[in-house]
C-alpha cells in the first residue's frame, strides 16, 4: 500500500517544488552573477593559506570565535562597512549568517506574528514578499518613484495606521539599488525616513545586498549609519557576499546593537554558519575585495549597456525602463495588454528564463503584471543579444508587442 503524505501535512506548507530543471539558454532570472569575473585563482590560493594556518579550528563548532561568526571575516566586515556604507560598528556588531535570508528569517521570528502589520516598498524583493504572506503579516506596500521609497506616502500611511491604533512591527527597504527597480534613495531621502521611524518607533530592517555594485562606485551612507550616528539603534541591517562575490558561498551579515542582536543570537540555533566560506572571504577579503569590486562593475556595467541596447533595439518605445546606476537588474514595463506571468511561461518553452513583475508586487495590480525582471549579470553580451531578439520574437507572437522587432517580420 503507498504511503499517502497529504493527511500529515502542516495545513500551510506551502506547494512542493518543482524538479531542478537545465540552466536555460537564455538565463535573466534569479540573482546569478557573471561567471567570468568569479576570482576563483585567488580564492583557491586564500584556502590554502587560511588552511595551512588554521584548519584544526575546524574541529570546533564556531572557528573558537563564538556563535557570532568567524571573527576574522567579522574584522573585515568593520572596516568594509566603514569605508563603503559609512556604518561605524565593532566586531560584536555583526552576525554571519548562511545568505542575507537567513538574517530576515530571524528578524521576522523575532517581531511576526500572524496578522501583524509590515511596511514594504510596493514593488520589492520576492523572497521578503513570500516570507511575510506564509507568515500571515499584513503587508502594506509603499508607493515609489525614481529615488525609491515616497517619504509623503510612508507618511500618509502611518497616520492612517495611527488613527487606527496600528504601529508596524518594522519598515523593510532596499534603499541602494532596489530590488527590482534599481533606484537609488538619496540622502535627504533617507534623513526623513528614519526620522519617522524615530518618531514612530518602530525598526527598521535595511537590506544592503546589492550596494557594493554602485557602478560608480559613490553611493549615500546607509540607513543604519545615519541611525548610528543619531545615538538610535532601530536599524537592523543586512548584507550579502553574494553579489559581491559569488552567490554559492551563501554567506550573508547582520549589523545590530546588543540589544537586538542578543535576541536574534538566541533563535539562530543552527550551531552556526559553514566554516569553511568564512575563512576564505576573510583570507580573500583582506586583500582583494577593492580591487575585484572595482573589476566586477566594470563587467557589469557592460552587461547592462548591452541589455539595454538589445532592448531598444528589439523592442524600441514598447520597453519602458530606467538605465540602471548598478546591480545586476532591469525593471523593464511593457504595454497594456502584457501579462508577463504568461509571457515567462511561453519564454520559457524558448530557452528564456525571467521573472514576471508580479512575483515582486505586494498588490500585483495591473502594472506589475506587465512588467518584468531581467538579471544581466550571468549570460554573456552575445547572449544577452540574441535572448532578447528571441524575447522580442515570443512576445510579439502572443501579444503583438513589440509591433517590430530586428527579427519579425515588419507589417
Amino acid at each position: 500500500m503507498p504511503f499517502t503524505l497529504l493527511p500529515h501535512l502542516r495545513p500551510d506548507t506551502p506547494a512542493p517544488a518543482s524538479r531542478h530543471a537545465p540552466f536555460p539558454r537564455y538565463n535573466f532570472s534569479g540573482g546569478h552573477n557573471d561567471p567570468a569575473s568569479t576570482p576563483v585563482a585567488a580564492l583557491r590560493a586564500a584556502a590554502d593559506a587560511v588552511f595551512a594556518r588554521e584548519g584544526r579550528t575546524l574541529a570546533t563548532y564556531g572557528l573558537e570565535s563564538g556563535p557570532l561568526g568567524y571573527r576574522p571575516l567579522r574584522d573585515v566586515l568593520v572596516a568594509k562597512l566603514a569605508r563603503y556604507a559609512g556604518i561605524e560598528a565593532q566586531a560584536d556588531d555583526i552576525l554571519i549568517t548562511s545568505g542575507s535570508l537567513q538574517g530576515l528569517d530571524l528578524v521576522n521570528a523575532l517581531f511576526v506574528s500572524p496578522g501583524d502589520t509590515v511596511l514594504i516598498e510596493e514593488d520589492c524583493y520576492g523572497g521578503s514578499i513570500s516570507r511575510l504572506n506564509r507568515l500571515g503579516a499584513t503587508l502594506i506596500g509603499i508607493p515609489q518613484d525614481a529615488q525609491g521609497m515616497r517619504i509623503e506616502a510612508l507618511s500618509e500611511t502611518l497616520n492612517r495606521l495611527k488613527t487606527n491604533g496600528v504601529t508596524p512591527k518594522y519598515l523593510y527597504t532596499i534603499p541602494t539599488i532596489q530590488n527590482p527597480s534599481g533606484s537609488v534613495m538619496p540622502l535627504a531621502r533617507r534623513r526623513a525616513l528614519l526620522e519617522l521611524a524615530m518618531t514612530a518607533g518602530f525598526p527598521v530592517v535595511e537590506d544592503d545586498c546589492y550596494a557594493d555594485l554602485v557602478f560608480s562606485g559613490q553611493r549615500p551612507p546607509a540607513i543604519a549609519a545615519l541611525a548610528r550616528q543619531a545615538g538610535w539603534d532601530g536599524v537592523i541591517h543586512l548584507g550579502s557576499f553574494s553579489k559581491s562575490i559569488a552567490p554559492a558561498l551563501r554567506v550573508g551579515f547582520l549589523v545590530a546593537g546588543w540589544d537586538i542582536m542578543s535576541r536574534l543570537l538566541a533563535l539562530k540555533q543552527d550551531a552556526g554558519s559553514g566554516a569553511l566560506e568564512q575563512m576564505v572571504l576573510a583570507e580573500f577579503c583582506a586583500t582583494h575585495f577593492d580591487a575585484h569590486l572595482a573589476m566586477l562593475r566594470a563587467a557589469l556595467q557592460v552587461k547592462a549597456d548591452a541589455l539595454v541596447a538589445a532592448l531598444a533595439e528589439q523592442f524600441g518605445t514598447a520597453a519602458e525602463f530606467a538605465a540602471p546606476e548598478g546591480g545586476i537588474f532591469l525593471w523593464v514595463t511593457l504595454p497594456l495588454g502584457v501579462d508577463t506571468s504568461r509571457l515567462a511561461e511561453l519564454a520559457a518553452r524558448s530557452g528564456i528564463a525571467l521573472n514576471a513583475g508580479a512575483e515582486w508586487s505586494v498588490s500585483a495590480p495591473e502594472r506589475s503584471r506587465r512588467r518584468l525582471r531581467l538579471c544581466f549579470a550571468n549570460p554573456s553580451v552575445d547572449v544577452i543579444r540574441a535572448g532578447i531578439t528571441e524575447l522580442a520574437q515570443v512576445c510579439h507572437r502572443e501579444f503583438g508587442v513589440p509591433v517590430r522587432s530586428g527579427n519579425v517580420v515588419k507589417t
